[in-house]
């Protein structure tokens, strides 16, 4: 029977849907009947998905394939994915699954098929309002989210929705969700899931690099950037790939790093941060001895549009910071996820360390441009301003933690801030078109390899290698709006310092601060050992709540006002990651990894 296309006008009157539904009777029971049999189970009777599977209507991966792509498809299964073969089914019901599938889609939105000799389509249609499409949420690296649906009143019926395992136990990685999906990565792979159920949709593995060192040889990584229909991501070895967003396939790869400092050991853990459609990345292994760029690339080839290094040769700009050998491997790592302001089209980066971190006896001087933020024309790379919190340093005080950028009044007047806690212990607050001072104190309760930071931005150094070992690290932080306040979780510890120093145990705390003052307004005490490496970040949303874990596995929610638990989910495990927040079908969810697993939850 030929079912007639029907075309809407207004609103359909009772008996017109009633003879609607006598046509399409006919053709529909019978494909429904092997899908009850063979698919609902797992996909649901109405193919929406259920928590052993994913859902096959209103599915863009689905509506794409032609009816002989989906029949191959069933015939040959995806055992890896959890998907069964159904290759022992007669092929007349192969062909009536596989255009029961494409009815279930008829309605869905894909993306435009390429033109033929054109360049790739990637049209995806615009963000949805709930989605977490970047590492931080937005190009603030502020994680404030206006979703307001979990509340302070309501937080307590918080519930497990679902938990997906990765084979590694320290994942580090923020999820991104994006219409419906969440990718998130493990060591050199990265699996697309659907959001509501947790299922796998598809994974991209490769296997671990030979002659990797430090976290690159861990295999940490902290999860992909999207654009259009790509996902890009960078491998151990400081390798950028694209895949295809809908399938995983590789499109392209590529070496970050010029041939000619292939004796670097450059490794990769970044999380790439998408500017004016390119691709920005930075590189990890100043321990180890590199000279640190950021760079930019082409999405659709990869090809370089603009390095900028970190660390200055013979002539250049800063090498005269450097007033021992010339520092060919310097350090200066790039390894967190910057900041961006589109409205100065400006790009805030965080630098690492000088190398060799503690034998400073061939590097006198500030060693330029390790220990920054560097502000960078988000065209050209070319930079605008710098900021150094510590010059010459000779223990290890990375300053790459977040660069939050707010817009607030501070003072009385409007302002376009930076918030940064860095690991020297101090607590900075900067006029970002500028790069000017406005507040730098302690936000811990000793700090005394500095007594201040002078009105020129320099620290009035006691002793470098004093107070703190550790005071703050690389995950997420958060300013609120609700209640004006910075999020951070500090680390109170002092270790291995010249004799006369008493050692400090060491204790995590959650600390709000108030930016105007740099005072500590309250904060949480964490249990749990000081030297474990759980830096899970903090996420602060719009329903007055902060999420973020603690030392002992502990995934917990808070009141921004006050820092009052409200609920709590024991993990069990170790947590090294910082959480996020996304919205799909009207529902808010919470995800965060946990030791091996990605753990999502809703009311």
């Amino acid at each position: 029977m030929t079912i007639p296309t029907v075309r809407p006008i207004g609103r359909l009157a009772v008996p017109a849907l009633l003879v609607l539904s006598l046509l399409l009777a006919p053709s529909v029971l019978p494909a429904q009947q092997p899908f009850a049999r063979h698919c609902a189970g797992c996909h649901g009777d109405d193919g929406r998905g259920t928590a052993k599977g994913p859902g096959l209507a209103m599915n863009p991966r689905v509506a794409v394939q032609s009816a002989e792509q989906l029949r191959t498809y069933l015939e040959r299964g995806n055992p890896s994915a959890g998907m069964p073969s159904f290759s022992d089914l007669p092929p007349a019901d192969l062909q009536v699954l596989a255009r029961y599938l494409l009815r279930l889609n008829v309605e869905t939105i894909v993306p435009p098929a390429p033109v033929a000799g054109a360049a790739r389509q990637t049209s995806w249609g615009p963000p949805q309002p709930g989605d977490w499409r970047s590492y931080n949420g937005d190009d603030s690296a502020n994680r404030y989210s206006p979703l307001r649906q979990i509340t302070t009143a309501n937080v307590q019926s918080l519930k497990l929705k679902w938990v997906f395992p990765i084979q590694y136990f320290g994942l580090e990685v923020t999820p991104i969700a994006a219409d419906g999906v969440l990718y998130v990565t493990g060591p050199n792979q990265v699996f697309a899931l659907d959001a509501l159920t947790g299922h796998a949709l598809w994974h991209y593995s490769r296997p671990a690099s030979p002659g990797m060192v430090g976290d690159a040889r861990l295999g940490t990584n902290r999860g992909v950037a999207l654009l259009d229909g790509r996902l890009f991501f960078v491998t151990d070895n400081a390798h950028l790939l694209a895949l295809d967003r809908a399938n995983g396939q590789l499109l392209w790869e590529i070496t970050m790093a010029p041939p000619s400092d292939e004796k670097h050991h450059y490794g990769g853990t970044i999380v790439p941060l998408i500017v004016n459609g390119t691709v920005v990345a930075g590189v990890a292994g100043g321990d180890e001895g590199i000279r640190g760029f950021v760079a930019a690339f082409r999405p659709d080839t990869g090809a370089l549009v603009w390095r900028h290094w970190t660390i200055p040769r013979a002539g250049e700009p800063g090498i005269e910071t450097w007033q021992g050998k010339e520092p060919l491997y310097g350090g200066g790592s790039t390894w967190l996820t910057g900041s961006y302001d589109s409205s100065s089209d400006t790009l805030y980066w965080a630098t690492g360390n000088p190398w060799p971190d503690g034998d400073d006896r061939d590097r006198p001087g500030d060693n330029l441009y390790t220990n920054c933020v560097l502000a960078l024309d988000g065209h050209t790379g070319a930079l605008k301003w710098h900021y150094q919190f510590t010059p010459h340093d000779v223990k290890d005080r990375d300053a790459t933690e977040p660069n939050v950028l707010v817009d607030t009044v501070y003072q009385g007047k409007p302002a376009k801030l930076l918030l940064h806690a860095d690991r020297n212990g101090f607590f900075y607050v900067l006029d970002r078109t500028n790069g000017k001072l406005l507040l730098a104190k302690p936000f811990l309760r000793r700090v005394d390899w500095a007594t201040s930071i002078d009105a020129q931005g320099r620290p009035v150094v006691v002793d470098p290698r004093g107070c703190p070992s550790d005071a703050a690290n690389w995950d997420s932080t958060a300013y609120s709006p609700l209640t004006r306040l910075y999020y951070v979780i500090a680390l109170e510890e002092c270790t291995g310092k010249p004799t006369g120093y008493p050692d400090q145990t060491g204790q995590r705390f959650l600390r709000a601060l108030n930016i105007e003052t740099g005072e500590i307004v309250w904060e949480v005490p964490q249990p749990g050992a000081a030297r474990a490496k759980t830096w899970t970040g903090v996420l602060a949303t719009a329903g007055g709540l902060l999420f973020y874990g603690r030392p002992n596995g502990g995934f917990e929610a808070v009141d921004q006002r006050n820092g009052k638990t409200l609920w709590n989910f024991p993990t069990n495990v170790r947590m090294k990651a910082s959480p996020m927040t996304f919205s799909l079908g009207g529902r808010q969810y919470v995800a965060v990894a946990a030791g091996p697993n990605i753990l999502c939850f809703g009311l």
